[in-house]
């Protein structure tokens, strides 16, 4: 003899999937939430490369892009004396950033625009704002700007040891 369940309820797929998506949602918040690694969350795609001399901070002037090249001589960039504190700076007033100066769009050479403190590209116009780590403001390009990870060392020297965004052209940030 055969038992049949009365209780049996049908959701459908649709239903059936929001549920199913949102259980995984909860889970993945929990797991988030309750892992000591959470407190301290990591660098975006940081990479970090062999450490490199860029300039002296008392080479800088505020507001006038330095072109520098890191982490190769095929990766141009600028160090950027800003003036005010801004995210990933270094320097006693944590105004000196660096950053590529190739877009990470399709390639073209950026110039900086000491305006509005932008790298500008002429290609299809995305821009990038340097007193926000390099964020998008404006444009085609589908990530911010790659910026250095810097550090100043007691004699004033800026190194660079990492970057935090893919460089255009390379399949990955290994050298």
């Amino acid at each position: 003899m055969s038992q049949r369940c009365d209780r049996m309820v049908d959701v459908g797929r649709r239903k059936f999937m929001s549920g199913a998506g949102m259980a995984a949602a909860g889970v993945a918040v929990t797991a988030v939430v309750t892992t000591p690694e959470a407190k301290a969350a990591p660098a975006a795609a940081r990479v970090n490369f062999p450490a490199n001399r860029l300039a002296n901070i008392a080479d800088l002037k505020v507001n006038e892009p330095m072109n520098v090249s890191y982490p190769d001589g095929d990766a141009p960039g600028v160090l950027l004396k800003l003036g005010k504190k801004v995210p990933g700076g270094v320097g006693a007033d944590g105004d000196v950033v660096g950053f590529s100066t190739t877009c990470p769009h399709k390639g073209f050479p950026l110039t900086y625009n000491s305006g509005d403190r932008t790298m500008n590209c002429p290609g299809h116009y995305s821009r990038f704002d340097c007193e926000a780590g390099g964020q998008q403001v404006w444009g085609q390009a589908t990530q911010n700007l790659p910026q250095y990870a810097l550090r100043v060392d007691a004699k004033g020297d800026i190194y660079a040891e990492g970057v935090d965004e893919l460089l255009y052209g390379r399949l990955s940030n290994v050298l």
